[in-house]
């Protein structure tokens, strides 16, 4: 191998680690905090497992692309043209089934945690509903009244207050155009559909404030779509429900 590809390819294993730590963090499950929510419970291993058999596929990749390369490069001495051979029978079948199985095992287990994450219930505690608009959110308490409500706009962003350790469900609407409910840290997110309901149910386990925003591009303004999640305990979220009856008598 000539020198100055050894020394290339050194440099590019040398700095290979530099680039995939460069976005690490303090966490220790690769991007997302676990037991935060009940659905991190349910999809953070489907989330680490498809991460680890993106990369299994991603190595073996980069060796098919690098081996030929390196070792079957031409020859200055050699012939203007290398030996070319047609129809491997047994790799083509290879390249068709491996993908195959690699996607029906990725498509078996996302819809087993998909059902798990939208099953409803009659357990639930609380109900909050959740209504896109442009460019901003509303949240409604009804256990609280009708009007209690917490209005948002693009430069004041509304805060969810939800209960710790308390199964909630969300209905979620749109009064305009499509809208994405995210919220990163929860691993939860679901469309904001113009004349339909949706509904999910989940249950907050960390006390803290997350970050929340809109992640469909729904407009002008919709970087500013944004909002917080702020989990409190079951006297505090009682004691805001108060709150927001008062205010609205």
């Amino acid at each position: 191998m000539p020198r100055t590809l050894f020394s290339r390819l050194r440099a590019l294993l040398i700095l290979l680690p530099v680039f995939l730590l460069t976005s690490c963090s303090q966490s220790t499950d690769w991007g997302f905090p676990e037991g935060v929510s009940s659905v991190n419970d349910a999809s953070l291993s489907l989330w680490q497992g498809a991460w680890i058999a993106a990369g299994v596929v991603g190595v073996f990749t980069l060796i098919l692309i690098l081996w030929p390369a390196v070792f079957h490069r031409g020859k200055k001495d050699g012939p203007e043209f290398p030996k070319q051979t047609q129809y491997n029978v047994p790799v083509e079948v290879a390249y068709t089934i491996i993908p195959f199985i690699i996607v029906a095992v990725l498509f078996y287990f996302t819809v087993e945690r998909q059902n798990i994450i939208t099953e409803k219930t009659d357990t639930y505690a609380h109900e909050i509903t959740v209504e896109g608009f442009q460019w901003s959110w509303q949240f409604g308490y009804p256990e609280a009244g009708e009007k209690a409500v917490v209005t948002g706009t693009p430069t004041q962003p509304p805060t969810l207050v939800v209960p710790l350790g308390e199964r909630v469900r969300y209905t979620i609407t749109s009064n305009d155009v499509v809208h994405g409910f995210w919220i990163p840290a929860f691993m939860i997110q679901m469309q904001n559909l113009p004349g339909v309901t949706n509904e999910l149910e989940f249950t907050a386990n960390k006390l803290g404030e997350y970050p929340g925003r809109c992640n469909i591009l729904c407009g002008r303004n919709h970087s500013q779509m944004l909002f917080t999640v702020k989990v409190v305990t079951p006297a505090q979220y009682d004691a805001y429900l108060e709150t927001l009856k008062g205010s609205n008598a």
